[in-house]
């Protein structure tokens, strides 16, 4: 085809009229699913892109997603959330969707910005991270009826059967069970734990599956910084306490690591968490969170399985998140 395939070139192709395109588009739950693969077949075949411009006037839709971007901290702890955001930038991009990175400093001016960006009519939904106990950014987004989901979960009394919002996360606590298994396996029962102060939902979740577990070392307990690790995991690591150390981060495992180069026990065993560059260059094991799983699950309750529009899943037990399970990555 020499022009530009069309609409009614889609429809002629998979067999259909031009209002089931239009509505596999647009509102795709409407369509029976062998229907919608057939379509979206067509459209790969042909090459069809939407004018997204004239969606957007159509519709009055902005076909674009905010997304919080991290202030920069240095380090290694962005690593895993830029991968996600990247991931859905691309996934998105292939929706037909845009996303809009916004920057804030805090929960309040976070707030700040969503106010302008969803009265503007900017972005139709909104994708936030870092969730925490008692977050003031889910409940207004909940109270103004603005389609969002979080990297992160509500943190609640039973995000599964009772949850308050739609969430994708990563099941912290089946990464660190697994490591934990394996060290138990391959080095000896007093396997320690290196992690944040009790409070922090990921950190606790962390903290459940080396329990879980059953591992017989120490709980060693630091905030996020590789000096702290180093400081936090010393003495353990002098006074022969561990068999191995698994960690709630690759920051802590590498200042843990650091440790026990210092006091000649190099080849302790040491598990970080997040796969991060850092971590394998120093031939560390480590949790791989698998981001770009994460962004395809934050996509796919925000827009279904392959629709084009912002289409919210109800909040409704057992169908309002996605659990992303981790792998162990082995050195």
């Amino acid at each position: 085809m020499d022009r530009t395939p069309t609409v009614e070139d889609v429809a002629l192709a998979a067999g259909v009229s031009r209002q089931t395109v239009s509505n596999v588009l647009n509102a795709p739950d409407v369509v029976k699913p062998a229907t919608r693969e057939r379509v979206a077949r067509a459209i790969a075949e042909l090459g069809y892109r939407p004018h997204a411009a004239a969606r957007r006037l159509r519709t009055r839709r902005s076909s674009t997603i905010g997304i919080h971007l991290d202030p920069y901290a240095g380090g290694i702890s962005g690593v895993v959330l830029d991968r996600f955001v990247h991931a859905l930038t691309e996934r998105s991009s292939e929706r037909g969707m845009r996303m809009l990175v916004y920057a804030a400093r805090s929960p309040e001016e976070e707030l700040a910005r969503l106010a302008d960006l969803t009265e503007g009519g900017e972005v139709d939904a909104v994708v936030i991270t870092g969730t925490f106990h008692g977050d003031p950014r889910t409940g207004w987004l909940a109270e103004r009826g603005i389609p969002f989901v979080s990297f992160g979960r509500p943190w609640g009394a039973d995000d599964v059967s009772a949850p308050a919002h739609l969430w994708v996360d990563v099941d912290g606590a089946a990464g660190t069970r697994a490591a934990t298994r394996h060290a138990i396996a391959s080095s000896g029962p007093r396997v320690g734990f290196l992690g944040w102060p009790v409070g922090s939902g990921t950190g606790d979740d962390r903290e459940r599956g080396w329990r879980e577990a059953g591992a017989g070392g120490p709980r060693l307990v630091t905030e996020e910084s590789v000096a702290g690790a180093r400081d936090a995991a010393g003495r353990a690591i002098v006074d022969g306490e561990l068999d191995a150390l698994v960690c709630a981060s690759d920051s802590l495992a590498i200042g843990a690591h650091v440790a026990a180069v210092a006091a000649g026990r190099g080849d302790l065993p040491i598990i970080g968490f997040d796969n991060t560059p850092a971590a394998e260059a120093l031939g560390l094991s480590s949790v791989e969170q698998l981001p770009e799983e994460v962004a395809g699950g934050a996509l796919e309750l925000l827009m279904g399985s392959s629709g084009t529009s912002i289409r919210p899943r109800a909040a409704t037990p057992g169908e309002a998140h996605v659990l992303v399970e981790p792998r162990l990555v082995l050195r």
